[in-house]
Formats: C-alpha cells, sequence, structure tokens
C-alpha cells in the first residue's frame, strides 16, 4: 500500500476547497527514518529516490521499501517516505497490527513516547527499533486561512462526514494548522475501506 495523493485531481482539489468539501486521502502504511537508522538500513550517506511529491510541501515517497517484522508477522514491501526525521515513525493501520502481533496505540504523528517497538528489514540488514509503531489518528491539515473558513482551530477535535460508496462521519478527527500545509483530511486504509473511499471522496465538516 502506498499514500495515493495524486490520484485527486488539482481540478477536483480547487473545486472543493472553493466550497465547505475538504479533499481525503488515504494513507498506507509507512515509514519514516531518522538519519541513525536509514545509514544502517542502506548505508552511509545514501541518497533515497524521490519518486512522488506528496500532498503536504515538502514531503515525498521514495522509491526504497522496507520490512517491518513483528512477533507474528511480516509486512513486506512498505514504503519509505521522506525527508528524514528526527525520531523513525513506523505507521499502520489496525490490521497491520494484527499481523504483526502488536498492539499499536492510536496516536497524532510525532507521539512516540511509550509506543512499541519494531524490527525493520532491508534485505540482510536490520534495525530494532525501541519505539515508534502507531496507529495514526485521522486528521486534517490545514491552512490558517482555511481554519478561519471552516471556524476551526488547532488542537481541536472534530467530526467529519466523508462521502464514498457508504458515507461514515468520523468523530475525533483532529485539526492540525499550520502556514506550511495544504488543506486534507488523511484516513487511514481500515478507514478508507469503512467509507468505501475513492479518488474523489471528500469530507464536511459537521459543527
Amino acid at each position: 500500500m502506498t499514500h495515493i495523493s495524486n490520484a485527486i485531481s488539482e481540478a477536483v482539489i480547487e473545486a472543493l476547497k472553493k466550497e465547505v468539501f475538504i479533499p481525503v486521502e488515504a494513507s498506507g502504511r509507512h515509514v519514516h527514518l531518522n538519519a541513525v537508522d536509514a545509514a544502517i538500513l542502506f548505508g552511509e550517506g545514501y541518497e533515497f529516490t524521490k519518486i512522488k511529491e506528496l500532498s503536504q510541501p515538502g514531503q515525498y515517497a521514495c522509491k526504497e521499501r522496507v520490512s517491518i517484522v513483528g512477533p507474528k508477522g511480516t509486512l513486506n514491501n512498505v514504503i519509505v517516505l521522506g525527508p528524514l526525521r528526527k525520531d523513525t515513525q513506523i505507521e499502520v493501520s489496525s490490521t497491520d497490527a494484527l499481523v504483526l502481533g502488536i498492539n499499536a496505540p492510536l496516536r497524532q504523528s510525532g507521539e512516540i513516547v511509550d509506543t512499541p517497538g519494531v524490527t525493520i528489514r532491508n534485505g540482510e540488514k536490520k534495525v530494532n527499533v525501541k519505539q515508534g509503531l502507531i496507529v495514526a489518528k485521522r486528521h486534517v491539515h490545514m491552512t490558517p486561512e482555511d481554519a478561519v473558513k471552516f471556524n476551526v482551530k488547532d488542537g481541536e477535535s472534530v467530526k467529519v462526514k466523508v462521502s464514498g460508496e457508504r458515507p461514515v462521519i468520523f468523530e475525533e478527527t483532529v485539526v492540525r494548522v499550520h502556514k506550511n500545509f495544504r488543506t486534507f483530511m488523511h484516513i487511514d486504509y481500515d478507514e478508507a475501506n469503512c467509507c468505501g473511499y475513492n479518488k474523489e471522496s471528500f469530507g464536511i465538516i459537521l459543527k
């Protein structure tokens, strides 16, 4: 599974944002690496191959893939996202966590204290990460201008109705506001399957 941000056309995005709708992206399992772990897995000074820009400025998908190994199972062909981060973080769905045999907590990105560790493998190379495995909370990245438009604040928890073959109202959706963000809602594949997500799905904040 990979990020599918480019499945949504720019025309659809702009049309949605002019109204009260928010474009929605489904995010598959992925890994953010720090410099130390990247060097162990791929070699000192390794340059990752950027293959696709993601919706959030400066974020991109890499050609490189790794395996995530848990006590009960393994997730193969897991995409690496760039750029490198301060802390290694592995984001999976609840279904993925069951495959691994690990009880991954529901957390916002970056909140990895007291989270489970896991083994990341690239061929014969591997690193045992002490913490960093999470199920990411669904969230909306939002520009300050759109936060005013939608009457929400950074850190606020809202209900969002997401369209699809089986529309669903997702509660406890975290709003994250920053000048460097673009306005998109992110859900994982479990949530995407729940609502019958498609490339033109959109969200409506229910206030």
